[in-house]
C-alpha cells in the first residue's frame, strides 16, 4: 500500500496532480484545497495518499495533510459518499470546519459542497457525529473563532502520531497546536508528541 509520496510536483490539473518520484510519475487525485497547498510545479512536495483498489483499476488520492486524509476515510465510509463527493466536501471545508459542522449538526454547511444535497448532508452528520466526538472546550482559537492549526516543522508528524494512537483529528490538532505554542517552533518531535499526548489525555 502506498501511504505517502515524496518527490517533485510535475504538473497539476483540475482534480489531480502528478508527482515525480525518482523518475516515475504518480497520478494522484486531490481536492482543490490540497492542490492549492502543493506549491509551484518543480518544487519538492510530500503528499499523504490513500490507495483505492477496484476490480479494474488502482487509483491514488492525495492530501496535503494527514488530517485531511483521515477525514476522507471517514467520509467515504458513509453510505452514498464516494471518492468524488468526499473530495468535493474537503474542497469546500477545512477539516476543522467539517468537524465543527458535524459536531453541531450543521447540515447546511456540509451541503455547500458540490454534489451534496440536504439528505446526504444529514446522513453524514448522523453517521459521523458519534465517531468524532464533540469539539473540545477551550481549544486554541484564531481568527473568526476557528481553532488554530499547528504549523511547525514536526506538526504533521506529531498529528499523525496522536491519530495513530486513537485520538480524533480535532483532538490531535488541538493538542499539538497547544503543545507547539508552549514549546515553540524549534521543539523536537519527541518533546512535541509527549506534551501533546499529555494535553490530549486531559
Amino acid at each position: 500500500m502506498i501511504a505517502k509520496l515524496k518527490g517533485l510536483l510535475d504538473s497539476t490539473g483540475i482534480d489531480h496532480a502528478i508527482i515525480d518520484v525518482g523518475g516515475v510519475g504518480y497520478l494522484v487525485g486531490a481536492s482543490s484545497r490540497t492542490l492549492a497547498a502543493l506549491g509551484p510545479v518543480g518544487e519538492a512536495v510530500t503528499i499523504h495518499t490513500e490507495m483505492l483498489v477496484a476490480a479494474d483499476s488502482i487509483r491514488l488520492v492525495g492530501f496535503a495533510r494527514a488530517e485531511e486524509r483521515d477525514w476522507y476515510r471517514l467520509l467515504t465510509h458513509v453510505q452514498g459518499v464516494g471518492s468524488r463527493v468526499a473530495l468535493a466536501i474537503l474542497s469546500a471545508l477545512e477539516p476543522l470546519e467539517l468537524h465543527r459542522a458535524v459536531a453541531m449538526g450543521d447540515k447546511a454547511m456540509i451541503a455547500r459542497a458540490n454534489g451534496v444535497g440536504p439528505k446526504l448532508a444529514q446522513r453524514i452528520v448522523n453517521e459521523l457525529k458519534d465517531k468524532i466526538g464533540a469539539a473540545p472546550v477551550g481549544s486554541p482559537i484564531g481568527v473568526g473563532g476557528v481553532a488554530v492549526l499547528p504549523t511547525g516543522s514536526f506538526a504533521a508528524d506529531a498529528l499523525s502520531a496522536l491519530q495513530n494512537l486513537g485520538f480524533k483529528p480535532y483532538e490531535a490538532s488541538t493538542a499539538v497546536a497547544s503543545a507547539e505554542a508552549e514549546l515553540g517552533d524549534d521543539a523536537s518531535l519527541d518533546a512535541l508528541v509527549r506534551l501533546a499526548l499529555r494535553k490530549a489525555a486531559k
